[in-house]
């Protein structure tokens, strides 16, 4: 909840201009960043929405248990999306992804599927790696 609530302080409010800081041409995680603003703005609202409705059942005295959990599961949801859209980004920081051969998209090291296809990510054994195992390295 801590990481949620940090990352909803860097996020600017519904409403307000957004400044679009320049990309460098040729940027390969250009989708995925545009991704990830969009889901912190998503996640930003559902947050201040499900904090509205709680306060708006606060005073009426009559909580509906069932639409909060409806509520906070679309949340959790959208939170998750955009904690593995950072996540990715990080990767890609860190120079430890590669590129889904189906769909081209970036993935971290150790993913089993391709974030945008579903398809799964067949990893390349190491030439030094695959010698060892048939044997020949050995």
């Amino acid at each position: 909840m801590t990481n949620m609530i940090d990352r909803l302080r860097l996020r600017r409010r519904p409403g307000t201009p957004a400044v679009a800081a320049p990309e460098p041409a040729g940027d390969h995680h250009a989708e995925l960043r545009a991704r990830r603003d969009a889901l912190a703005e998503r996640v930003a609202e559902l947050t201040w929405d499900l904090g509205g409705l709680t306060y708006e059942m606060a005073i009426r005295d009559h909580f509906r248990v069932d639409v909060l959990v409806r509520r906070a599961a679309t949340l959790q949801e959208a939170d998750a999306e955009l904690g593995e859209c950072e996540r990715l980004l990080a990767a890609a920081a860190e120079g430890v992804t590669g590129s889904c051969r189906s769909c081209g998209a970036p993935h971290s090291r150790g993913a089993a599927y391709g974030w945008t296809c579903g398809r799964p990510i067949l990893m390349q054994a190491r030439p030094a790696e695959a010698a060892a195992v048939n044997g020949a390295g050995a």
